[in-house]
């Protein structure tokens, strides 16, 4: 299996959607125009391929200066559990750099994940939930 990175690489919602319907992830998976504006506003996306599918993806909202929003992580259930998930997060760090956090919302599937690849918990958050 050779699985190819790529930082801000152009990404079709269909694409996106298969992954995040294979991954189990609550989006809006079957409005294709929303998850498009999704891809073009984010400020930073890390996708994982093998040949021409997309198999994971990381989507960001930061300032490159302080802080980021892990909007998304997602892979395809095919390939959960094989370190991709891990690798498009240090790339992302990567690209970041040291000056800037990040933080993200966690399904209630994946709480136990985050810990093991260095995220800490955080019990000063926030929400305001969404309408639609």
């Amino acid at each position: 299996m050779t699985i190819v990175y790529k930082m801000n690489a152009p990404l079709r919602a269909q694409d996106v959607s298969d992954v995040f319907r294979s991954a189990g992830m609550k989006r809006p998976v079957d409005d294709l125009e929303r998850i498009q504006r999704m891809i073009d506003h984010a400020d930073a996306t890390v996708s994982a391929w093998e040949n021409e599918q997309l198999i994971g993806i990381a989507r960001a909202v930061t300032d490159f200066s302080y802080c980021c929003y892990l909007s998304d992580l997602a892979v395809h259930l095919d390939y959960q559990k094989s370190g991709v998930g891990t690798e498009l997060i240090a790339r992302m760090r990567d690209h970041l750099g040291d000056e800037v956090s990040m933080v993200l919302l966690s399904a209630p599937a994946a709480m136990e994940y985050y810990p093991r690849i260095g995220f800490k918990k955080a019990e000063n958050a926030f929400l305001i939930p969404r309408g639609k």
